[in-house]
């Protein structure tokens, strides 16, 4: 293709029946945008809300490398509408890279614009700061630190645990990054909780609950890193488990509670309901067996891919199939030097596994991919995975989603395009207009 306009457009014209604000909003998920100056904000301190690198990095460069996006960070999450394409309001998690041929700049009239290519191709919104991060806790911690929020702040992000126990080369997923992300957050000498006190996720939460006057905030997420081991003398369970424990004792009913923790044996699972947790994600990351086992090595050792499968699906008879939400990576299958070198066979690949666990009443989800540049992957693979692969990818999931009389899972709020705030994948958009 001559251009990047000329591939998004290709696509568009190829594939009508996937909407074409989530042809945009893959590309710029895939592979990243640059902000003119004029575009970043005040960190905590302005009307915008600031990207708050809640788990990964979620970035095309280091923060050494992003200059004056480091200082100054770039927002959370933009909105797009219009433009020459009509786009409905579409929420996308931004994913910043210099080198990006999109870029959110001001045009002649000093409109915030996202431009491809030199062209505006639509208006950009901003998130407005929320009241509940102009507040800090009583030691003077930041809400953002300790419990930002994502999806327009429809979701509450709990990173309790922001390293990973699978570590080092013959363990690290090949396509991670939360221990680098939480090594240059130290490095730059950032505010970076490695292990989150409960007592202080429940300050952060007692804030937002009282300036959230709108109640925005549906769900919170309850993540981190893998515990092969243990925790403050608590393996994963446990662990995360009393987070749920405490919050649902502080705020019963306030919010939808999540997890995403390994596939663990159904007794741990089973202790995870019991908490209070209602949403459970086991990531299977990647469906190919051959793939799994050499891009999540730790996961492959200490579990291994057919127990994974089965655990998740034990974890459906605990929570009930539609309340299994297991995520993958989408793009990984066509990373090299071991992925499918075909999109048609990565599709193939990748609708399997759908089939298999949408067969059976449990729906995925997937993030799109961000090849960011301290993994193995990431720096094999820059560009990361054809933006067809994502578009297909798209297409192939509501038609299976279709074929087995799925709906929207729970926990992610409205579907539809125009509708949608799930923010790292367009899946949400491309489903039928639902409320929650």
């Amino acid at each position: 293709m001559a251009s990047r306009t000329d591939l998004i457009e290709e696509l568009m014209s190829r594939f009508p029946h996937v909407p074409r604000e989530a042809v945009i909003k893959e590309d710029l998920l895939r592979g990243g945008l640059a902000f003119d100056d004029a575009a970043l904000t005040d960190n905590e301190h302005g009307d915008v809300k600031p990207k708050s690198y809640f788990i990964f990095s979620f970035d095309h460069r280091t923060l050494p490398e992003l200059g004056t996006a480091a200082l100054r960070r770039p927002p959370e999450e933009i909105v797009l509408t219009g433009g020459p394409y009509e786009l409905r309001r579409t929420v996308v998690s931004v994913r910043t890279n210099p080198s990006s041929p999109y870029r959110v700049g001001t045009d002649s009239n000093g409109q915030l614009r996202l431009f491809l290519d030199g062209r505006p191709i639509a208006d950009v919104g901003l998130p407005p700061m929320p009241a509940y991060y102009r507040h800090t806790l009583s030691n003077g911690k930041s809400v953002m630190e300790v419990a930002p929020t994502i999806q327009w702040g429809y979701l509450i992000y709990l990173t309790a645990f922001r390293v990973c126990q699978y570590f080092g080369a013959k363990e690290e997923c090949q396509y991670c990054d939360i221990n680098h992300n939480w090594r240059q957050h130290k490095q730059a000498g950032r505010p970076y909780t490695g292990v989150k006190p409960v007592d202080e996720v429940l300050e952060a939460l007692e804030i937002i609950d009282r300036h959230d006057t709108e109640r925005t905030s549906q769900a919170y997420t309850l993540t981190g890193g893998s515990i092969t081991s243990q925790v403050n003398g608590l393996a994963e369970a446990d662990f995360y488990g009393r987070y749920a424990q405490a919050i649902e004792e502080r705020f019963p009913g306030r919010w939808i509670g999540k997890v995403v923790a390994q596939a663990l044996p159904r007794a741990d699972v089973q202790r995870f309901h019991d908490y209070g947790i209602r949403i459970y994600h086991p990531n299977y990351e990647v469906w190919d067996k051959r793939l799994f086992e050499l891009y999540c090595p730790g996961k492959e050792r200490y579990v291994g891919r057919e127990e994974w499968h089965r655990r998740i699906l034990d974890s459906a008879e605990v929570f009930g199939p539609r309340n299994v939400i297991p995520n993958f990576v989408a793009g990984v299958e066509m990373a090299a030097p071991h992925g499918f070198t075909s999109v048609d066979e990565a599709i193939d690949s990748t609708a399997e596994g759908l089939d298999y666990f949408m067969s059976r009443g449990i729906t995925p989800r997937f993030t799109t991919w961000c090849p960011e540049p301290t993994t193995p992957l990431g720096r094999t693979n820059p560009q990361g995975a054809p933006l067809e692969y994502h578009v297909r990818l798209l297409e192939v999931y509501r038609a299976t989603m279709d074929a087995h009389g799925l709906s929207s899972p729970p926990g992610y709020g409205p579907a539809g395009p125009g509708r949608a705030v799930f923010s790292v994948s367009s899946f949400m958009d491309t489903l039928p207009p639902t409320d929650s």
